[in-house]
């Protein structure tokens, strides 16, 4: 028995299935064309939180921008973006997914070229802000659209390929905007960051009607007490993280943890109110207590933020003491992401023989990988044989991939295609959070232990820091549903 997504019904046989609301056609498939230009969007995204990143120096100097004003160009995409994901993905159940995607595309695309166009650094901020909200809309219908409109094995190829745009954008943002900056294309300098999502996001744009419109069977509701309450936590949450490096953690700063926790228990209480009133509450406490989802989001945290502290303490290390410009930082990366590519084209197929174990498997590699870095540091330095030092980010990048793909797969599994926006908003946000709260913690760890020891100490601890993370995942694994 199938369901208007085209979906197998949650109805057993012999039970009458209940009256199909009024819908869009429902999607017959999702295309090889559409995947790309569904991931385009989202690669853009994924890009664009950090190359510019090695641009700031070319951004300081032109716009006579202050460390706050570029910590702002930096975080403030961050900050709309993470805050925006869950009702981006609520939005797109209620109004349709490609319609968002697009509407969230062209938002993008005009405010990268507002970016480009900044005359003064306030400018460019504000356009940083509205970009990431921009990016908000869009992303969390590339992988609602991926549940609601694939099944079997094409869903698991379609997942695959989303994790590795995710993990291969941040890797791909620091190289690109290295190359870019020291190129100077056109003469627009550190403007070509930005300039480089026009032609691309208009190019998707004119490709877009090849996605299948998908969207609730039933148009949701919406929630404006819960929604206040969400962005409360999440404002409160993200001021810790984005501010605490800069104003030196003061203690009325983290206060707002109290806030956030007051929120989140709040929420619970008004979201589960109002799903036994039958309403439809912006984070349903029913889609969240699925096993999959549960376990699945417990594992993806220390995933992430251990993602995110490596690339974060690699590119301290690798400018820091090495000496390396934004290009031969990202080239270093390079093992990683040749790795990540190779070995998802074949995490089905590993996945399909190993069940839920692919994980473990995967949380072993990436700790070898770790392991093997700290070795070649501690008694390398500081000239530690750079053959040993790419071997371990490529296993490092071997791990991600067997794992990261496999919990996206298991944490929608059980989700409703009519929620498909709904939890892909919750997934997207987790992730987010834990990346920027692992460079964070990683990036502090690092830096407040080479004030007061050398450098080759503080990247050991991190190191370390980074496979207690993966054995989490390790333990995490051991009780994870079986994808297959």
């Amino acid at each position: 028995m199938t369901n208007r997504e085209g979906l197998p019904s949650a109805k057993g046989p012999g039970v009458a299935p209940e009256p199909a609301p009024r819908t869009e056609p429902a999607a017959t498939g999702l295309s090889g064309i559409a995947l790309v230009v569904v991931l385009t969007g989202y690669a853009l995204s994924i890009v664009d939180a950090s190359i510019v990143n090695v641009a700031l120096n070319s951004i300081s100097d032109d716009l006579h921008g202050g460390p706050a004003a570029l910590e702002l160009v930096v975080s403030g995409y961050g900050l709309t973006y993470a805050l925006g994901l869950v009702l981006g993905g609520r939005l797109g159940d209620a109004f349709g997914r490609r319609r968002l995607y697009a509407c969230g595309l062209a938002a993008f695309t005009l405010t990268s070229a507002l970016c480009g166009l900044a005359p003064t650094i306030e400018f460019l901020v504000a356009a940083r802000l509205l970009q990431g909200a921009a990016a908000a809309m869009l992303v969390p219908q590339v992988l609602a659209t991926i549940q609601a409109a694939t099944e079997g094995q094409a869903r698991a190829r379609a997942i695959g390929m989303y994790g590795a745009t995710a993990a291969l954008g941040m890797v791909v943002g620091q190289i690109l905007g290295g190359l870019l900056v020291e190129l100077d294309v056109a003469g627009i300098g550190w403007r070509a960051v930005f300039a480089i999502n026009v032609p691309i996001g208009v190019a998707a744009l004119l490709a877009v009607r090849r996605v299948p419109v998908t969207r609730a069977g039933a148009k949701p509701g919406f929630d404006p007490k819960g929604t206040a309450l969400f962005g409360v936590t999440m404002v409160c949450v993200l001021a810790l993280v984005v501010a605490g490096p800069d104003l030196g953690w003061p203690l009325w700063l983290w206060s707002l943890l109290l806030v956030a926790a007051a929120g989140a228990l709040a929420l619970t209480r008004v979201e589960r109110g109002l799903e036994a009133r039958g309403g439809s509450p912006l984070l349903s406490p029913t889609v969240l207590s699925h096993p999959g989802m549960r376990r699945g989001l417990a594992a993806m945290v220390p995933f992430s933020a251990g993602f995110g502290a490596f690339l974060f303490v690699y590119a301290l290390v690798a400018q820091g003491h090495f000496g390396f410009d934004g290009l031969e930082s990202g080239g270093g990366l390079a093992p990683f992401a040749v790795a990540f590519f190779a070995v998802t084209l074949f995490t089905p197929r590993i996945a399909a023989a190993l069940g839920a174990r692919i994980v473990t498997l995967g949380a072993c590699v990436q700790g070898a990988g770790l392991l093997l870095l700290a070795l070649v540091i501690r008694f390398g330095w500081p000239h530690p044989s750079l053959t040993l030092v790419l071997a371990g980010i490529g296993l490092y990048g071997v791990g991600a991939a067997l794992t990261g793909p496999t919990l996206f797969r298991m944490i929608l599994a059980d989700v409703p295609p009519a929620q498909a926006g709904m939890g892909s908003g919750v997934l997207v946000t987790s992730q987010q959070m834990a990346t920027a709260l692992g460079a964070t913690v990683g990036g502090t760890l690092y830096l407040s232990m080479t004030d007061w020891q050398s450098t080759m100490p503080a990247a050991v601890a991190v190191l370390a820091l980074l496979a207690c993370c993966s054995v989490i995942v390790l333990v995490i694994s051991l009780k994870l549903p079986d994808p297959r």
